[in-house]
């Protein structure tokens, strides 16, 4: 399995297209392996003449755990948060994109088209903003500011999110994964209920880590508001989000477009917090055409 070392971590990667073709970097989000990127949309963007690099994130899937690193109470984060403080966590969202820009040295990639899904898109906007010179444009999906302002997540969205399975059957924790994923997906593309559970069972078999995702939740509420960063970013930016997102309202998507000079905004209804196959092409097609666009006007 290719693993990389970067960021003086290990980092499991996989490589798609041809090495000569335009680099994308793919950020997946919060305790999301890098299989919830659909391989038909790797696939795609790979058909439109780019090499596609998805990744696991630290703390997920089979790249480096951060084993017995405790995470501060969520309590005590959110209170220091409100009151100006910063709480000291085990890593920072920065430190999340220094790893991608560090895979992306360790595979001689000198720049590449950055593309961030969730917390992904929290990481790719530190990449566009701390990183410029080793980004040719950023798209941001589903993700959003930090600006505490913003509508919140829909209580049951949150509640499937957070909340741990009951025990680590197997088949409890395929159960799980798939009332996650019905939870904040798409309205009008419900995932067809044999691929799903497929789908989700081959994710636990990869890697079933629950304790990643706590210290991803305090990298991301540590990071707080990233509109005054992202007014700086000076690369080409696309948005995407749906309009029908439960657990990133369509509010963080817009609030990220009017953050970031110049950039674009495109939203779809029916479309929630996943990637539909239904929503593949088009997907594709959009990141596609800005990132030609981008190299275009450089």
């Amino acid at each position: 399995m290719p693993e990389a070392t970067a960021n003086g971590i290990t980092i499991h990667y996989e490589d798609h297209g041809d090495p000569g073709d335009p680099p994308i970097l793919l950020i997946m989000g919060f305790g999301a392996q890098l299989t919830l990127w659909p391989i038909e949309l790797v696939e795609a963007l790979v058909a439109k003449g780019f090499r596609v690099i998805r990744y696991d994130n630290r703390d997920v899937g089979l790249s480096q755990k951060f084993d017995g690193v405790k995470a501060p109470g969520m309590l005590k984060m959110v209170i220091m948060s409100k009151i100006g403080m910063t709480p000291s966590v085990p890593y920072t969202l920065a430190d999340m994109a220094d790893d991608g820009i560090g895979l992306m040295t360790a595979l001689g990639i000198e720049r590449a088209h950055i593309v961030g899904a969730s917390m992904g898109g929290m990481i790719a906007q530190h990449v566009a903003a701390r990183h410029a010179d080793r980004a040719l444009s950023l798209t941001s999906i589903f993700s959003t500011t930090g600006n505490p302002k913003l509508p919140a997540a829909k209580p049951e969205a949150i509640k499937a999110l957070v909340k741990r399975p009951k025990s680590t059957e197997e088949d409890v924790l395929v159960a799980h994964g798939m009332h996650l994923s019905r939870t904040i997906g798409s309205p009008a593309y419900p995932a067809d209920e044999e691929r799903l559970r497929d789908r989700v069972r081959e994710n636990v078999r990869r890697s079933f880590y629950p304790e990643g995702p706590t210290r991803h939740l305090s990298a991301i509420v540590a990071d707080g508001d990233r509109r005054a960063m992202l007014k700086d970013v000076r690369l080409p930016t696309l948005v995407l989000h749906g309009e029908d997102d439960p657990l990133v309202p369509v509010e963080g998507g817009r609030d990220t477009a009017a953050s970031i000079p110049g950039a674009r905004l495109k939203t779809i209804p029916g479309w929630g917090h996943d990637l539909p196959l239904e929503l593949v092409d088009e997907v594709a097609d959009a990141i596609a055409d800005h990132a030609r666009g981008a190299m275009q006007d450089a």
